[in-house]
Parts: structure tokens; C-alpha cells; sequence
């Protein structure tokens, strides 16, 4: 029997009074109306979610994946999750409200695939039925699983990656409330980053104080939170800066470095973020040149961040600028890009970035940051990366900045 045992239910525990700590029931059900109307229009049975930010955006639930599958199952008129059962009744517990949770065990090879097909086929089986499914987070593998326990979905199986990350783009009223406080959050890591600073401080040892300042202060906000994934990325030096995405290292840190402040509060699944460029105790004249222009930049990156703009237009306006300072050719990346349930392993709404490429018009309730940065070699003198970055929520008549920690020379010039 125990070898035989595919699938389970495992109602262990209370389960959480809001979804994922913070949203109430109205707002999980105004997401999971807005999935079934979407169903409806495009004609869909059901959906099937696999991304960790689908699954936690309309269920409440962020899984934590170590090789194995997951996902959520939404017809007209039930909403699961499918869980491991390494996670025994913790996956039913973040499951809010009316989504239920079905385990499936390790005993048998694919009993994923298993529990997926009893909760899209039902009764209905050997009927033809229409089923949604995110092509961005489906491996080739998985997906001809998916045909083979599915086969009456098989020539029915349609994209619903992109119309769920639109969704997701235009932020609710309890959402902009989380990212504030994310905010809120990422400034006092920044303070906390400084304040830990210092010649001879290892930059690991910055990252830990910010890490931990930023956790104990999402603790005492969201008591029902999960406490997992709020980082820091603190870089020393003109090579560890190079990149936005540079880790920590054992880098000592030395007077007149250039240094990168990145603090990373997770909240929910909700990523929110400062990133502030600062020296300690000094810079060069041209190093002063570069900082400088890049807040220019990020200060009309601001200035243009207003519903009705168009992404790519911003992009292009901010390019001129960088080429009047001959510094256009050292940009690494785009200008700024959506909020909400990401991270950096997932989530990224790429219909909501501040790139040349990218037409989207933007509107209220999109959450936005402005971030310019450049990086120049180690054979400038002023080598090293710059950036700076705030998050602006796009409202009726223009935008609102909800970061507060100061930015640029004035302010970033740590003496210590």
C-alpha cells in the first residue's frame, strides 16, 4: 500500500489568516476572477500554473522547488496546488482560502504528472478539453509528460504566460501598500549597510548586518510572513562593481573605494529594492564626472516616468543624455523595470521595462523603477559601476517616489 500511495492530502494545521501573510481574501479572489475571465474569453478548461510567481500570486503559496516540480491547477470553479510531499502540510497551509492542496509522493516516477491529471481531467476523461499552461516555465521534458498523462489536452494546450504577467503588471491598491513598505524596508538596509561600512570591513560582513536589519524589520511589520530570500549585494572597489549582479565577496574595503549599496527585501514573494552608488571618504575628479552624469540621467529618468509615456521613448531620451557625456557606450543594461511577485530567480515582467525595445505605454498601478548605470573599465580613471535606483508608482497624474534614501555625491561620500 505504501508503495502504491501516488497521491495524498495532507490538511496539516491552520491555514494562514492572509494570503501569503499580507493580502485578504478579496484580493485573492479579485486575481482568480480576473484568471477565469480570462479562461472564459479564451474558451480554457483549466490552467495550468507551474511559475513560482503564477503559483504565488493566486494562491499565496511560494515553493521552494530543490529539482522537483510544482503547480497549481484553476478551473471555472475550484483552484489547487500541487505540492511534493517532502513538504507535508505546509504547502495546504499557504494555500489561502478556497485553493485546496494535493500532495504527491516520491514512491512512483512522474506522480506529479499523476496529480495533475486528476485535477484537470476530472470526469471528463476521454473528452477533448482546452488547457492553458506557461510556456516560459515549461521544460520540452515536462511538457510532452504533460501530453502523454493528458492526452485529451494534448491538441488543446494554449500560452498563458503572457496574459498572467499583464495581469500581473498593473499592480491592486494592497499591492502598492506591500511595495511601499518593501521600500520602506530596503532604505533601513541601506542605512544599515553604512553604518556597518568601514575601512577593513569585509564586504560579507556589510551584507549580513543589512540581511539581518531588513529581516528583523519585515518580522515585526508582517508577523505572518514567511521569512525567506531578503538579501544584499554589497560590491567594493572598481572590479567587484562591475556588474549589477556581482555576489558578495571577502573583499576587504579600502579608502576612496567605489562602492555598490544593493538591498533586497523580499516580502510575500514581492521583490522591492535600493541600489545607491557611494565612496568611502573620497573620489577623483573624473570618477565625480561620472557620477554625476549618471544622476543626471537618473533625475530625467524620473522626470519622464509619467502615464502615457512609452517605455521604449524614455529609454531613447535617456541615451541622449549618456552620449552627451561620451558615457553612452558604457551602459550595461536597461533603464528600470517592473515590481511584484519576482525575484531573481523569478518573475521577471519583461513587457515592463525601461528598453529601447520594449512599446509599452505606461499607466496607473504599474510599479516602475528608474536605475541608469555604467560601468567603465579598470583602465578608466574612473573605473568602476554606477548606479542609482528608485521605484515610482504610476498613478492618475504623474508618479510618486517611495524611496527615500538620498542618492549622489552630495550625500554618498561616506565619511568614515
Amino acid at each position: 500500500a505504501f508503495a502504491s500511495q501516488a497521491l495524498k492530502r495532507l490538511p496539516n494545521g491552520v491555514k494562514c489568516a492572509l494570503a501569503g501573510g499580507v493580502f485578504s481574501s478579496s484580493e485573492i479572489d479579485r486575481r482568480l476572477g480576473k484568471i477565469r475571465e480570462e479562461m472564459t474569453q479564451g474558451g480554457l478548461d483549466a490552467v495550468l500554473l507551474t511559475s513560482y510567481q503564477n503559483i504565488n500570486y493566486f494562491s499565496g503559496f511560494l515553493y521552494c522547488s530543490f529539482g522537483r516540480p510544482y503547480g497549481m491547477v484553476i478551473t471555472h470553479d475550484a483552484a489547487t496546488t500541487v505540492s511534493a510531499n517532502i513538504d507535508y502540510g505546509q504547502p495546504h497551509r499557504r494555500s489561502f482560502g478556497e485553493v485546496g492542496n494535493l500532495v504527491y509522493t516520491d514512491w512512483q516516477k512522474d506522480n506529479y504528472f499523476r496529480a495533475v491529471r486528476e485535477l484537470l481531467v476530472g470526469d471528463r476523461e476521454g473528452k477533448s478539453i482546452k488547457v492553458g499552461f506557461e510556456q516560459d516555465f515549461m521544460t520540452l521534458e515536462r511538457l510532452n509528460k504533460l501530453k502523454n498523462f493528458v492526452p485529451e489536452a494534448k491538441e488543446n494546450l494554449v500560452d498563458v504566460g503572457e496574459a498572467t504577467m499583464l495581469m500581473r503588471m498593473i499592480k491592486s491598491p494592497e499591492e502598492i501598500v506591500l511595495i511601499e513598505h518593501g521600500a520602506r524596508v530596503a532604505d533601513i538596509g541601506g542605512y544599515a549597510c553604512v553604518e556597518a561600512l568601514g575601512e577593513g570591513v569585509s564586504e560579507h560582513e556589510i551584507a549580513l548586518h543589512s540581511t539581518g536589519t531588513m529581516v528583523k524589520e519585515i518580522a515585526e511589520t508582517f508577523p505572518d510572513v514567511e521569512l525567506m530570500d531578503t538579501w544584499t549585494w554589497f560590491q567594493s572597489g572598481a572590479e567587484n562593481t562591475d556588474g549589477a549582479h556581482n555576489p558578495v565577496t571577502t573583499r576587504k574595503v579600502q579608502d576612496g573605494d567605489i562602492l555598490s549599496l544593493n538591498c533586497f527585501p523580499m516580502i510575500a514573494g514581492y521583490y522591492t529594492a535600493l541600489e545607491r552608488t557611494l565612496f568611502l571618504n573620497h573620489c577623483n575628479k573624473e570618477q565625480l564626472r561620472v557620477w554625476e552624469a549618471n544622476v543626471e540621467v537618473h533625475e530625467k529618468g524620473i522626470e519622464l516616468i509619467k502615464p502615457g509615456a512609452r517605455c521604449g521613448d524614455i529609454a531613447k531620451e535617456l541615451n541622449d543624455i549618456f552620449a552627451k557625456h561620451n558615457l553612452l557606450e558604457y551602459r550595461t543594461f536597461g533603464y528600470g523595470h517592473s515590481f511584484g511577485t519576482l525575484s531573481h530567480y523569478y518573475g521577471r515582467e519583461a513587457a515592463l521595462e525601461l528598453r529601447e525595445d520594449i512599446d509599452t505605454i505606461l499607466e496607473p498601478g504599474m510599479v516602475i523603477s528608474m536605475e541608469p548605470m555604467v560601468t567603465l573599465p579598470l583602465s578608466h580613471a574612473a573605473a568602476g559601476g554606477y548606479r542609482e535606483h528608485d521605484i515610482l508608482v504610476i498613478e492618475e497624474k504623474g508618479a510618486r517616489n517611495i524611496t527615500k534614501f538620498p542618492y549622489g555625491p552630495e550625500h554618498n561620500i561616506i565619511k568614515k
